[in-house]
């Protein structure tokens, strides 16, 4: 009796025979091997650019004629225009590929092994990663040993079974029943004495490693050394249990799970762009190219491809095109990133990151640390869309900061502030215009500290003081400048302060002016004040820069300020600076405003930024580099800026750098503006005051120019400033004092000298 070794081909012919009334029957390797060999020279498979028939949905070509010249007579012959299984990509190069130097060669030593630092923080990530698996498997140590008791004995029964079934020859049944069902006696006495034999011989074997095992296993056991009985022992239990458990329930987890993502191939992105309306694919002159081989980026948290669109479409229709394209490619609009290419307006960059990036807290300040900073280096902001540490070199620049409320617009200003607060040679002025807790802690280190716009608990004339601070940042450039140009040529070749400059002469030390919620100082009660004030700060923005006085503005008003010559100067100011960073903004105006036009033209818009707490402290940097990355911040709360700034004194104590407000200094002031002062004391609902509550709140909140101030001498120098004394009735008490619109208008119409 015999067997068929190929039972399929037995019904080759009736297959055929069937097949001949209805189609032949495809060889599908030789009709791969003949398109193949018909396909364009130009014509990459895996970029999959639509050069030929529009196929549907379902890989039809919907009746359409093949329009390439060279097409097939026997294109009929297939029944797909699309290869069954997919083809790997020919050739390409990564869109960022290895370094190498000129001569094309890859380093000897990698990357992350080159340098001490990158050596360091390469050993750093191999034992985090270690210490982590091993505590991980160390805890559910007692949990694996139950498994694999458990499955161990389920592994002998199994063990036991398999080699029964070696034994008995149970396969051959078949063979031996088919041959009586056959009625073959002389094949079925040969099957069986073979069994015969092969049973005895496998017997034999059984036997032996029974009585080896039932013999030999205490004798090992007496005269082996526990080490050796026990590997002996953990390893026969490891593969018993790796032989009992279940194929799908593993004993041992993984202790670090490597992430998923979505593949996106040629075919996808085409399906995108088409979908978007970008090109279109039964058009010749529509079909979107792709300038490169789609790739992994650097990084490893997503693809990226260069493409480029149809002639006439450009980089204005791929931005607005943006949720389009991320709809098509199934994925949330906070995975798709556009970078504009500098060599053509039709091409970009796609990036595709594998899960959305901007959730994904960048964690911790390295702050925290509390060591010594250098402001003539990069300040540690965050981490981009890509998971890139992204810094921002502070000198000789400065920062707009803007955002609707708590969406980290305060702790990204503040972030800044405390990383030039640990260089002990930085001086630090810091204005408050919320009047909230958040920067309280940096009196510790402050030379000059503001808060509010009205006098306050913390401040008791923060106006006058804010414009003596300004008026101080001033003098200090012109001394600054002064003294450069008085300085050799061997010593300042440049003309402008250098880091060995900084540290030699006090005078050429960093300054840093902050400011929150600055908007609030260009719309104070007094016209003159505001005037003032605008034109110090756009005098300080305007050379305070080259003058090693960097500036940090933050608002969440950052248009609509002011009117006539205030508003002018507020926009001159607002627009002047040379970094700007928006967080979630309310809609694309407030948006063009901190991020200026120029930027929503190129695609950077903040107002679409995510909403949500996991989003808090994400925004757009634009401005500090070509690039312009989507930042992740650091988080430092309120307990970590103290901690910081603690450590930042110490520094200052040991440099002997604390000045001004941080060592208890006090500043006089240089005028004394009465009427201001008079209408400081008014509060809401207040339409007039007696002459005897103004002396006393005068007393109480001024002090050092008020104190002991009587209500007659009060009175004859406001009546003196053109104010008249008139009668006001307060709480059904009629008596001499002041009116609010009167002292406004005397105010207001006053001579400015």
């Amino acid at each position: 009796m015999t067997t068929d070794p190929h039972p399929g081909e037995g019904r080759a012919d009736d297959s055929v025979s069937t097949a001949e009334t209805d189609a032949a029957v495809l060889d599908l390797t030789a009709a791969r091997a003949r398109r193949g060999a018909t396909d364009p020279p130009d014509h990459d498979p895996a970029v999959g650019t639509a050069v030929g028939p529009a196929v549907d949905n379902h890989g039809d070509t919907a009746g359409r004629p093949d329009p390439r010249p060279d097409a097939r007579s026997d294109a009929p012959d297939t029944h797909f225009d699309v290869a069954l299984d997919e083809e790997p990509q020919p050739g390409g190069a990564l869109v960022d590929p290895p370094p190498v130097d000129k001569a094309g060669r890859q380093p000897i030593i990698p990357a992350r092994l080159m340098g001490w630092q990158n050596f360091k923080a390469t050993l750093r990530d191999i034992a985090t990663d270690t210490l982590h698996r091993s505590a991980y498997h160390a805890v559910r140590a007692p949990w694996y040993g139950l498994q694999a008791g458990l499955w161990s004995t389920v592994g002998v029964v199994r063990l036991i079974g398999r080699q029964l079934r070696w034994w008995w020859l149970s396969e051959q049944y078949g063979l031996r029943q088919a041959a009586a069902d056959a009625n073959d006696p002389q094949t079925w006495y040969r099957l069986h004495r073979e069994v015969k034999a092969t049973r005895a011989w496998r017997g034999i074997v059984l036997a032996a490693e029974t009585a080896a095992l039932a013999i030999g296993g205490p004798v090992a056991y007496a005269l082996a050394p526990w080490w050796v009985v026990g590997l002996a022992a953990a390893g026969a239990v490891c593969g018993l249990a790796r032989l009992g458990r279940p194929e799908d329930r593993p004993i041992l987890r993984p202790a670090v799970v490597t992430g998923r993502y979505r593949r996106v191939n040629p075919d996808i992105i085409l399906r995108a762009y088409y979908a978007a309306r970008l090109g279109h694919p039964d058009k010749p002159d529509q079909q979107i190219t792709f300038a490169s081989t789609m790739s992994r980026d650097a990084t490893g948290t997503g693809s990226q491809v260069l493409i480029d669109l149809p002639y006439g479409k450009g980089w204005d229709d791929v931005v607005n095109a943006k949720a389009a394209i991320a709809s098509g490619l199934d994925v949330s609009v906070n995975q798709v990133y556009l970078t504009k290419d500098p060599t053509s307006h039709r091409r970009h960059l796609l990036f595709v990151a594998d899960r959305d990036p901007l959730a994904i807290p960048a964690g911790k300040t390295p702050l925290l640390d509390g060591k010594v900073r250098d402001i003539w280096t990069e300040a540690p902001l965050g981490l981009d869309e890509r998971g890139r540490k992204v810094g921002l070199l502070l000198m000789w620049i400065s920062v707009l900061i803007g955002a609707q409320p708590r969406k980290g617009k305060t702790f990204f200003t503040r972030l800044l502030a405390l990383y030039a607060a640990l260089d002990p040679y930085v001086t630090l002025l810091v204005v408050d215009g919320k009047m909230s807790a958040d920067w309280d802690k940096f009196r510790l280190v402050a030379h000059r500290y503001v808060c509010g716009v009205v006098p306050n608990s913390r401040d008791n004339d923060p106006i006058t003081h804010m414009l003596d601070m300004l008026r101080e940042v001033k003098k200090h450039i012109e001394d600054v400048n002064d003294f450069l140009s008085k300085l050799p040529t061997s010593e300042c070749p440049e003309g402008k302060i250098t880091r060995e400059l900084s540290r030699k002469y006090p005078l050429l030390r960093v300054w840093m002016l902050v400011m929150e919620e600055f908007q609030n100082y260009f719309e104070t009660d007094d016209q003159a004040v505001n005037k003032e004030i605008a034109a110090l700060l756009s005098f300080i923005k305007a050379v305070g820069p080259s003058a090693g006085v960097i500036i940090l503005s933050s608002s969440q008003k950052p248009s609509g300020v002011g009117a006539g010559d205030v508003q002018r100067l507020f926009n001159r100011y607002r627009d002047n600076h040379d970094v700007r960073f928006a967080l979630k903004c309310g809609n694309r105006i407030v948006s063009e405003a901190i991020l200026g036009g120029d930027a929503y033209a190129e695609g950077f818009d903040a107002s679409a930024l995510p909403v949500g707490m996991p989003y808090r402290g994400v925004g757009i940097l634009y401005g500090a580099s070509d690039d312009t990355p989507t930042v992740r911040t650091y988080l430092a709360d309120h307990t970590d800026a103290e901690q910081i700034l603690t450590a930042a004194r110490k520094h200052r104590e040991a440099a002997g750098t604390l000045t001004g407000f941080a060592v208890g200094e006090v500043v006089a002031r240089q005028a004394r503006d009465v009427l201001a002062d008079v209408r400081g004391v008014f509060e809401a609902n207040e339409p007039g005051l007696h002459w005897s509550t103004i002396a006393e709140r005068l007393a109480e909140r001024l002090p050092e120019h008020y104190d002991g101030i009587t209500a007659e001498a009060i009175s004859a120098t406001v009546r003196g400033l053109g104010v008249q004394s008139v009668g006001v009735k307060v709480r059904g008490v009629n008596n001499q004092g002041c009116r609010l619109e009167r002292l406004s208008a005397a105010i207001d119409n006053r001579e400015i000298s």
